[in-house]
């Protein structure tokens, strides 16, 4: 039985579990406060802070675990990124005081102090660029920092952007994109003889999951449509790859169409379908689109 790590509380923990529900793997705990779960009777989860993840699967306390990427990042630890899951989306920002007149990275003065909780990224970033500075580790609230005097600029997790602009910050440049990731060890990826047994649970994980994102942001759309429209259906409804037809019994002139499509541009597929005479539109959900 795999072990998952998932983050313990926040909004990725929140998105976490609504995946694995979503995938089958129903969250089922003792209580609020357990620190263990089952994952549809599956897996294991463990519940442990989200920049914990990265440690405890690199050192194999856990088979496979859900963070942000720039936690493991930050980890340094050699670790596999199997899956973008798409929630917890952000980015690793560098931002000065408005009155201080720094438009970019490159006019930060040298010796400059950065308030960051991210000093491993923030060091590697700022040796790259060529400009020394004095890097202030902190555990939060890093915004207020420059107000404070504690620092010139700081590194921080951006959103929007509108915390920043707030608290009277400019956003000078990313240091990295980041979202939540499926990660596991090299050596469980990669795995053999006894150890394939969990790079095979792994890959079906990595796969369930995967589908259920897929399917997000889908529709499966049914029509029966004139047979001799055939030809403009194709291109109102050009599914994965291409819709599928069916003849009707006692049809006639009509035949079924059934195909996969953007939901967020259903409404002008319907329209289009109405245009050419399609009857009886129905639109459902996806609950998992295999690859």
């Amino acid at each position: 039985m795999l072990r998952i790590a998932l983050p313990n509380k926040g909004r990725l923990a929140q998105d976490a579990r609504s995946l694995f529900d979503d995938a089958g793997l129903e969250v089922r705990t003792s209580g609020a406060r357990a620190l263990t779960a089952s994952l549809g009777g599956e897996f294991q989860a463990i519940f442990v802070r989200a920049a914990d993840i990265p440690e405890f699967v690199a050192d194999g306390a856990a088979d496979a675990g859900i963070t942000g990427l720039d936690l493991v990042a930050e980890s340094g630890r050699d670790l596999t990124d199997l899956l973008d899951l798409g929630f917890g989306r952000c980015r690793l920002a560098v931002a000065a005081a408005e009155e201080a007149g720094i438009d970019a990275p490159e006019a930060i003065p040298a010796s400059a102090r950065v308030a960051t909780c991210f000093p491993r990224l923030t060091r590697r970033y700022f040796e790259g660029v060529g400009r020394p500075v004095e890097i202030i580790p902190l555990t939060g609230a890093t915004e207020i920092a420059p107000h404070l005097g504690i620092a010139d600029v700081i590194v921080d997790l951006v959103s929007t952007g509108s915390t920043l602009r707030v608290n009277g910050l400019r956003e000078l440049g990313t240091i990295l994109e980041s979202s939540a990731r499926l990660i596991a060890a090299p050596a469980t990826v990669e795995g053999s003889g006894a150890a394939s047994t969990t790079r095979r649970a792994l890959e079906e994980l990595t796969e369930a999951l995967g589908s259920v994102l897929r399917a997000r942001g889908k529709r499966y759309v049914m029509a029966n449509v004139p047979r001799d429209r055939l030809d403009v259906v194709k291109r109102v409804l050009p599914g994965l790859n291409g819709p599928t037809v069916v003849d009707i019994l006692n049809g006639g002139a009509y035949v079924a169409v059934h195909a996969v499509c953007d939901a967020a541009t259903i409404y002008r597929t319907i329209a289009d379908l109405k245009t050419l005479g399609a009857e009886g539109i129905l639109v459902t959900r996806i609950e998992r689109l295999m690859a």
